[in-house]
C-alpha cells in the first residue's frame, strides 16, 4: 500500500502540474487511506506538500511577471493570521469525539474527513462546470478591503481545518475584489497558498503534533517529481480538457469518502 501511496503522491503532483491548481486536494486522502495516517495530521503534512509545490508554482509565476505582490500581501496577512490561529490553537481544543447523538458517536477524525469531502464536492463543481467569463479591471487595482479581510479570514479558516489551498476560492476573488487579470491571479493566489500553508504549518509545530519529518520530505519529494514532469508535459496537453476529467474524479472520491465515514 505504500508504494501505492507513493505512486500516487506522484499522480497528485503530476495532476497539479497539468492542470494548474487542484491537484493537492487528493493529498490528504493518499495520506489518510494509503498510508494510515492519521487524519488530523495528515492535514499538516498536507499544508506542507501544499506549501512547498505552490511556492514552486508561484517561482515560475513570479519570473513571467504574473505575482502581484501588493495584492498578495494584501489577501494573504488575513489568512495567514486565520490559517496559524486555526492550527495551532482552535485544531488542539476541538474535542474528541466532535459529538455524540444517540448511539452515534463523532469522532475528530472522522469529523475533518466530512469536512474535507464537503470541500472536494465544492471544488470538483468548480473543475467540472464551464468556467465563466470574469469581469476583468484594466488599469491600476483597488482594493475593497472590508470583503478582502473577510474573504481571507474564511479561506484561512478551511485551509486551516483541513489543509487545503483552497485556490478554487481565491482565484475569483482576486478578480473580483481587486480587479487582478487572471494570469496575475492565477500567479498570486499560488503565492498566498504557498505562504498560509507553510506559516500554517509552523502553528502544527507549536501545537505539539508529532510530525514525522522524514516520511513528510519522501512524500513531498515524490509530489514534486510529479509536478516537474506535469509542468513540462502541460505545453502539450490542453488543461481545458483535462480539468473537467479530472473534477469527476475528485466527486468521485469525495462521495467515497462520505460513503465511508459516515453510513459505513
Amino acid at each position: 500500500m505504500e508504494i501505492f501511496g507513493y505512486v500516487a503522491s506522484i499522480v497528485m503532483g503530476l495532476s497539479l502540474g497539468l492542470i494548474g491548481g487542484g491537484g493537492s486536494i487528493l493529498t490528504v486522502p493518499i495520506l489518510v487511506y494509503l498510508f494510515g495516517v492519521d487524519p488530523v495530521l495528515s492535514t499538516a503534512y498536507s499544508l506542507f506538500v501544499v506549501g512547498l509545490t505552490s511556492a514552486l508554482g508561484s517561482f515560475s509565476h513570479f519570473r513571467k511577471g504574473n505575482v502581484h505582490l501588493k495584492t498578495a500581501l494584501v489577501f494573504g496577512v488575513p489568512s495567514i493570521i486565520a490559517v496559524y490561529s486555526v492550527r495551532k490553537f482552535v485544531m488542539p481544543i476541538i474535542p474528541d469525539p466532535v459529538f455524540t447523538l444517540g448511539s452515534t458517536v463523532v469522532s475528530k477524525p472522522v469529523a475533518v474527513l466530512v469536512l474535507f469531502a464537503i470541500l472536494m464536492l465544492l471544488a470538483s463543481v468548480t473543475m467540472i462546470r464551464k468556467p465563466k467569463k470574469l469581469k476583468e479591471h484594466h488599469g491600476e487595482v483597488s482594493y475593497n478591503y472590508p470583503l478582502i479581510f473577510i474573504e481571507g479570514i474564511l479561506v484561512g479558516g478551511i485551509t486551516g481545518l483541513v489543509g487545503a489551498g483552497g485556490g478554487f476560492l481565491i482565484i475569483p476573488a482576486l478578480v473580483l475584489l481587486a480587479g487582478l487579470p487572471m494570469k496575475q491571479a492565477v500567479g498570486t493566489s499560488l503565492l498566498i497558498i504557498a505562504l498560509k500553508s507553510l506559516i500554517g504549518f509552523t502553528g502544527d509545530l507549536g501545537a505539539g503534533l508529532a510530525i514525522d519529518y522524514s516520511f513528510m520530505l519522501f512524500f513531498s519529494a515524490f509530489a514534486m517529481v510529479g509536478i516537474l514532469v506535469g509542468s513540462y508535459l502541460s505545453r502539450y496537453i490542453p488543461n481545458e480538457k483535462l480539468k473537467p476529467a479530472f473534477g469527476w474524479f475528485v466527486m468521485v472520491m469525495a462521495v467515497y469518502i462520505l460513503v465511508k465515514e459516515i453510513l459505513l
